[in-house]
């Protein structure tokens, strides 16, 4: 009975996705202005960042952590930098590899993932699902909540290797054993370790209240979706129906998550949305193209996330979509030729913060713009 309630559920957020698709074909030309403006790049090749992206807001909104190569350097490691660009700081350890940073809700703390106490080499996932930092759908170099795909490496989740063979989207990551995740306290430098199971612990997020930390694992040889409070302990597992379950967050009242995952085995991800005890999973889109790394607006009644269609030939475009959290309704963000991906809100909703080679850039960057399309309170403006 539940496996058949179950396909029932996919069967209507698919009809809904298909639905929504054929009105995109009869939308006039899109225009990025009605959603956001006053686009700023934050991060620059020359200020010795290589490559950057997945970045999130701190608390008051002052700060960012995101993630970046440094110059000359082939994996990830975690810097904090104040808005304004002022401040720029690697708070990793500068050894190994590293992901998927986010802030404590006191402002005065950062998760973030790294393998730097066991460098044991990545290996590609038995499944391999979709991309997340560099903004070309081939590859990934270094794991991530949702960092650009690169051309030969993967991420939210990977560092490293060929992607694997997979139907539909030619993309995949790897996995490092050795991650595990860590706290680090801005004011002193301390870094903590939270998690020590054998296999890759990352794609962590605080709660609103900062007592509990949601991550993606591979601990039980599944990627899942677990939960545990801000100490490292009381762990349980949310997920276990299979597919790549990965990129997690909690609702702006800390009674669900979202996260995305490829459950029928295609290549393409889905987004999910399920309360925090696991109980009731919903499929909010198809998976007929890739759905990835979704971030929820602070009203809580839209998420954010990077869409693109890898059926055709060649590299398609990765944009942003806003989506209701039910499903039901869905608008283009984005359209600009370049890569543009893991998007996340500040947390007054002001502002939209993403990943992006717009522009003509060479590699991928973290971007600022004023969002215009919803008020704070989740209504839409135009």
């Amino acid at each position: 009975m539940r496996e058949t309630k179950d396909l029932a559920g996919v069967a209507i957020a698919c009809l809904m996705w298909t639905c929504a698709a054929c009105a995109f074909a009869d939308e006039p030309p899109h225009d990025e202005s009605k959603w956001f403006r006053s686009v700023r790049q934050l991060t620059t090749r020359e200020r010795g960042l290589d490559r950057s992206g997945e970045a999130y807001f701190s608390p008051d909104g002052k700060m960012v952590c995101f993630q970046a190569y440094p110059a000359g350097k082939s994996e990830y490691q975690i810097y904090v930098i104040n808005v304004d660009g002022s401040g720029l700081k690697m708070i990793s350890t500068g050894e190994g590899a590293t992901t998927c940073s986010y802030f404590h809700p006191d402002g005065k703390r950062v998760i973030f993932a790294s393998n730097h106490l066991d460098q044991r080499p990545a290996t590609p996932p038995a499944e391999a699902s979709a991309a997340k930092e560099s903004g070309s759908p081939a590859t990934q170099t270094a794991p991530t909540h949702g960092s650009p795909p690169s051309a030969t490496q993967p991420t939210h989740g990977a560092s490293g290797g060929p992607p694997a063979a997979v139907r539909g989207p030619s993309y995949a990551w790897s996995y490092f054993p050795g991650m595990d995740i860590f706290e680090y306290t801005l004011a002193t430098g301390q870094l903590r370790r939270l998690t020590d199971a054998d296999g890759y612990d990352a794609e962590c997020a605080y709660s609103p209240d900062g007592e509990w930390i949601v991550f993606s694992s591979l601990r039980t040889g599944a990627q899942e979706i677990f939960i545990m409070d801000a100490e490292g302990g009381r762990v349980r597992q949310i997920t276990s129906k299979g597919g790549q379950n990965g990129g997690p967050f909690f609702s702006p009242d800390g009674k669900r998550v979202v996260y995305r995952s490829d459950r029928v085995g295609d290549g393409n991800l889905q987004i999910f949305v399920n309360t925090v005890e696991g109980t009731d999973e919903k499929a909010i889109t198809g998976h007929d193209v890739l759905h990835w790394c979704p971030f929820w607006h602070p009203s809580g009644k839209w998420l954010i996330y990077t869409r693109a269609d890898h059926s055709g030939p060649g590299r398609p475009n990765y944009d942003l979509y806003l989506i209701r959290d039910d499903g039901s309704e869905q608008h283009r963000v984005t359209s600009d030729s370049g890569f543009d991906g893991l998007p996340v809100f500040s947390p007054d909703g002001r502002y939209l913060m993403w990943t992006s080679r717009r522009g003509g850039i060479d590699s991928p960057q973290v971007f600022i713009a004023d969002f215009i399309g919803l008020t704070p309170e989740g209504e839409l403006r135009r």
